[in-house]
């Protein structure tokens, strides 16, 4: 998957806006914003469209936890509470390398990730990430959609209009 450089106002949603802007104004001098912030905010206006993950390096790839999801996020991957599940035994095996590309990227880059959702890398040390807060938006230019099981759908993975990495500086 291709990641071009993107301004932040490839995000459209108001919510992610915000989002967007609350990861900014925390980053500071620090690789990626530190995590603490995030603990004390009140989030309950987007928890709906929100998902926590909690990031486990080992000896193999970097694994994804699912800390907290938003009652949306239950509906899109078919389940009430995939907590303490990781994103590779939710997400159909056949979309592993499509559905985590975009959360390698921020765990490589440190920066944003916009791919019709938003990823927002997070670290407790200000250096190395260990949380990524995904936000999902859909919109279906097309049509209409189920959002009930999004993300198990047996079909091929979907394809994507954009996928882009939010350089900070571009953020001011």
């Amino acid at each position: 998957m291709q990641f071009s450089v993107a301004r932040p106002d490839v995000v459209r949603a108001i919510n992610q806006r915000w989002l967007l802007k609350f990861w900014n104004q925390h980053l500071g001098t620090h690789r990626v914003p530190r995590w603490q912030p995030v603990e004390v905010e009140n989030l309950s206006r987007v928890a709906a469209n929100l998902s926590i993950l909690e990031v486990s390096a080992g000896t193999g790839p970097a694994r994804f936890l699912v800390r907290f999801h938003g009652e949306s996020i239950g509906q899109i991957y078919g389940s009430t509470d995939c907590r303490g599940k990781y994103l590779d035994e939710i997400i159909p095996s056949a979309s592993h390398q499509e559905g985590l590309a975009p959360y390698r990227q921020a765990l490589d880059t440190g920066r944003p990730v916009y791919y019709e959702r938003l990823l927002l890398p997070y670290s407790l040390d200000g250096q190395t990430i260990d949380h990524i807060m995904a936000s999902f938006e859909f919109v279906c230019p097309d049509g209409a959609f189920k959002l009930h099981a999004l993300m198990k759908s047996p079909d091929a993975a979907p394809v994507l209009r954009l996928s882009a990495t939010i350089e900070p500086l571009a953020l001011a």
